[in-house]
């Protein structure tokens, strides 16, 4: 029971990054010691259930889809989603700096435990780092070409395919891209307002997105950990800048509703912004909250690193079995 209820608090915490642009739900479970067990668990739902369910029935079958860890995760993160939104978009409109500072030093603080876990790295791992930061830097600006497939249902359907990849790499936004994409306050009124079309439609797009993505993650976990994990690194360096808290959007676009889409920004410095904008810096309070992110996932981090380890042996035991 008490597995089962941390595993939902860390649910909750990964329904309440994703609901922030800029942040993913995948920085926290990585902090939280659970990334890898929620990759290979992801990776389990496909034709090799319909097998194991032939072979053991139900039993067999929780046992295969680790039921006992995705649904109170699940239950986390939609508990989250609906309650945190809200909540979200209040912050967003009224206290922009304070919440971009806390995620800033959140998520500066993650790249740093990431880093930590690699013990054979070797100087061609740049070369992914420095992959993950130009895909983080440049998938943004490319999201904008997805309002161009014609249909809405059709741009519902692979912008939930995107954003759940999305969810499930550290430092990348799905719902950031969605933001791009000029879809996020039509996903968010949805959820909202329990709009079961539109969440139908976005659900199949995330249920696609996850049936193929969470097996190419698996797969490289599995076979090229370090590299992989470098490339993580890159991502969440590179999505640093989307959460900075002084920043002026420079180029945008309309979207088909007549939505505004972020396509690049400005970065200055409190003392800029204040001038520039006429709002003011709050920089004793961002800063602090840049802290007090910072600590939290450093305090996460200390107290999961059991389970981290855990996680890597499961996953060294899943590659063992494939062979």
């Amino acid at each position: 029971m008490k597995r089962h209820l941390g595993i939902f608090l860390k649910g909750a915490g990964m329904g309440a990054a994703d609901a922030v642009p800029g942040v993913s739900g995948g920085t926290i479970a990585f902090v939280t010691g659970i990334y890898e067990e929620l990759i290979h668990s992801i990776k389990q739902f496909g034709p090799s259930a319909f097998v194991a369910w032939r072979r053991g029935g139900l039993p067999l079958l929780a046992t295969h889809l680790n039921l006992t860890f995705v649904l109170p995760l699940l239950a986390g993160i939609a508990l989250s989603l609906v309650s945190v939104a809200h909540l979200v978009v209040w912050l967003m409109d009224d206290f922009p700096q304070l919440l971009d500072g806390f995620f800033f030093g959140l998520v500066a603080a993650s790249a740093l435990v990431v880093s930590r876990h690699p013990a054979d790295w070797k100087w061609w791992h740049l070369l992914p780092l420095v992959a993950g930061l130009l895909l983080a830097h440049g998938l943004p600006s490319l999201m904008p070409l997805v309002t161009q497939l014609g249909s809405p249902d059709l741009v519902l359907v692979v912008g939930g395919a995107i954003a759940i990849s999305a969810l499930l790499l550290p430092g990348v936004s799905g719902s950031f891209l969605l933001l791009t994409m000029g879809l996020y306050g039509t996903v968010m009124q949805g959820i909202r307002g329990f709009d079961l079309g539109l969440i139908g439609l976005f659900g199949v797009g995330c249920l696609i997105g996850l049936f193929g993505f969470s097996r190419l993650l698996s797969w490289l976990l599995r076979h090229h950990h370090t590299a992989t994990l470098q490339l993580l690194v890159g991502f969440i360096i590179g999505s640093l800048p989307v959460l900075w808290p002084w920043r002026e959007l420079v180029r945008y676009q309309l979207g088909s509703e007549g939505q505004m889409i972020p396509l690049d920004y400005r970065y200055l410095t409190p003392a800029d912004f204040a001038e520039l904008t006429g709002d003011p810096a709050r920089l004793p309070a961002v800063v602090a909250l840049m802290l007090a992110g910072a600590a939290l996932v450093l305090l996460i981090s200390r107290a999961n690193r059991p389970a981290t380890s855990g996680n890597r042996q499961g996953a060294d035991k899943e590659k063992g079995s494939d062979a």
